[in-house]
């Protein structure tokens, strides 16, 4: 066993994990953190996807021991003081699931996509997702999604939508 010091979704843990436990298993097993899910096992599909100090990773390919000392991000660390992160928002609004099961992966890869280029193109946000997998829609409403969350991140988008709340 390896003690192993990790913030997940904002808390400390410290943890005595076996040295071959995937970050997938600790978070899901460990933690409790059931939004990130097993796919493929295989980092194909992309259902595992975290953010590993603010970059997105494949947890299912990430040793539970790599992640000693750093700061991991989950779907359920997301939305803040109960409101869901634009991203979250843009995905309900704009329909981009089916069965949901690829969502959480597909929407911490969106994160990572609009972090690296807030204004990305129809092709650079396909190219941004190509790591994960949606086997039941055709990606149309999940591009629009993160297109949507988009504007909704940018200056102008966060200058409007706090003028209609005030």
């Amino acid at each position: 066993m390896t003690r192993i010091k990790v913030t997940v979704d904002g808390v400390s843990y410290s943890d005595e994990v076996e040295p071959r436990t995937l970050l997938v298993q600790y978070l899901r097993e460990g933690l409790g953190k059931t939004g990130t899910v097993v796919g493929c096992d295989t980092s194909n599909c992309g259902a595992c996807t975290v953010h590993l100090d603010g970059t997105s990773v494949k947890s299912c390919n990430v040793l539970a021991v790599q992640a000693d000392g750093h700061e991991v991000t989950t779907i359920e660390g997301l939305a803040e003081n109960g409101e869901l992160h634009p991203v979250q928002q843009a995905f309900h609004e704009c329909h981009a699931l089916q069965c949901g099961y690829c969502t959480p992966g597909m929407i911490m890869q969106a994160c990572d996509v609009l972090k690296n280029n807030p204004d990305p193109s129809e092709q650079e946000i396909r190219e941004g997702l190509e790591g994960n997998l949606c086997r039941c829609t055709g990606y149309h409403n999940i591009v629009k999604a993160v297109q949507q969350a988009a504007g909704a991140m940018s200056p102008a988008g966060s200058a409007s939508s706090q003028a209609v709340s005030s």
